[in-house]
Order: C-alpha cells, then structure tokens, then sequence
C-alpha cells in the first residue's frame, strides 16, 4: 500500500455526529447572504457547492466564477461537488482552500486515479463520488487517496427525485467495504432526497455526511434554521446497521 499523505482531520476528528452539508443549489440564491447567515447559526458544518456543465449531468450549475463570488460571504467550509468531464483538467479554476472537501465523479473520466492523486496534492479532503449504479467496489485501488465517498443515492443533476430503491443497502455494503479493508477514517457522505426520515435510516445504514436540500433544510413550510434543527434531530445518534 503506497504512503500518502493525508489531509486534515474532518471536524471533531470522530464520526460520532452526523455532519450536514446544506446545498447551496437549494437556496434562495437572490438573497445568498441571508441564507448563509441562518446556515451558520445552525452550526452547519459544510456548504455543498454542486458544479454541473451540462456534459457530465444534463443540468448547469454554479460555475467556478460564481462559486467564488460566495466565499468571502461565510467561513462555511466548501464541499465541492464536481459534476463535470474531466475534472483533472479543471481543479486550478476553483481556488480550493485547504481542508474544503472536493469530490470527483469515477464515472467523469478515464483517468481518474490522476485526478485523485491531483485533489491530494492540494491539501482537500479527497473525495470520490459514485452514481448509483456504480458499484463501492470500483473504489478499491483508490481508498489510500480518499477521506470520503459520496454515495449518490439518486442520478445526479436535479433536485427533488426519489431516493433510488437500493440505496440504504448500498451505504450498509460501502461501511463494511471500507472497515473490512482499515479505511474505518474514510466517512460516506450521502446525496439524494436525504429527507429527515431517510437521513434517519441512511444514518443507520452507516452515513456520516448528509447533502442538505429541498427535503430537509429547505423544506417547504419550515424555515432554514428549523430544517438544520429536524434534520440535526434524524441523524444526531451514532447510526449502526
């Protein structure tokens, strides 16, 4: 197994607490600076900054020039959700800052080991993100690059889908993957309709970082800081499958 060095501990440096990653996507973004006002006095613990070009996924979102037009507005850590073709050729245009997280898709290129091994060498929490057909196994030969997988337990691109049918058993099957090979520090962030009473059930199923959107903290009829307080409610417990 290759040494390589490893980013900074997440928040706590334990996964006893479920962490929420609250989508920018979702929010209201002609009044960005409230909603992120009412973000940090949840205590959310990441920004999940969905990056689309229409390619990878068929939807465009929130390029790299508008992403850092935000990040003077919060000291929110970004999580960066790279939905793009060949995200290797790309990371300089985002201005990362070390500790943010950053997930490339297994299924965006050909060479995804180079695009791992380039995420590491700018101090990111290195993640891989998987869609829901593609098999926690094709994480292998890459787990010694990774702080975190994102399980997508819908197909990317839109807001709002059902949860995909197999996606609790995919989260239970990525926990022991990765305990049974001695990545129990790698965490599982999950993506997709996490509504407060499937984070509930993806918690047990062994997720750690929950994707925050219009089923949880920007649900109709509840204000953001009553959303992050449910949702900090559904996944509060340490999860056991």
């Amino acid at each position: 197994m290759p040494h390589v060095r490893r980013s900074a501990p997440f928040i706590g440096d334990a996964m006893l607490k479920g962490k929420i990653s609250a989508s920018l996507m979702c929010s209201d973004l002609t009044d960005v600076r409230t909603g992120l006002k009412a973000l940090e006095e949840g205590g959310v613990e990441f920004l999940h900054v969905d990056v689309m070009d229409g390619v990878f996924v068929p939807n465009i979102m929130l390029s790299e020039s508008v992403v850092k037009q935000y990040r003077p507005l919060t000291e929110i850590p970004f999580d960066y959700h790279l939905m793009i073709t060949e995200p290797e050729q790309k990371l300089s245009w985002f201005g990362f800052r070390e500790g943010d997280m950053v997930s490339v898709h297994f299924e965006s290129t050909p060479n995804i080991c180079r695009a791992v091994r380039a995420l590491r060498t700018l101090g990111v929490r290195t993640g891989l993100a998987l869609n829901p057909a593609t098999p926690v196994t094709s994480a292998e030969y890459l787990l010694p690059y990774l702080d975190f997988l994102l399980i997508m337990t819908v197909d990317p691109g839109f807001a709002g889908q059902p949860l995909v049918e197999t996606a609790l058993e995919k989260i239970a099957f990525a926990r022991r993957f990765l305990d049974e090979r001695g990545h129990e520090n790698i965490m599982i962030e999950v993506d997709g309709n996490v509504s407060f009473e499937n984070a509930a059930k993806m918690r047990r199923a062994g997720a750690d970082i929950f994707v925050a959107g219009t089923s949880s903290v920007y649900a109709k009829g509840l204000t953001v800081t009553e959303g992050v307080d449910k949702l900090r409610k559904s996944i509060g417990g340490e999860g056991v499958f």
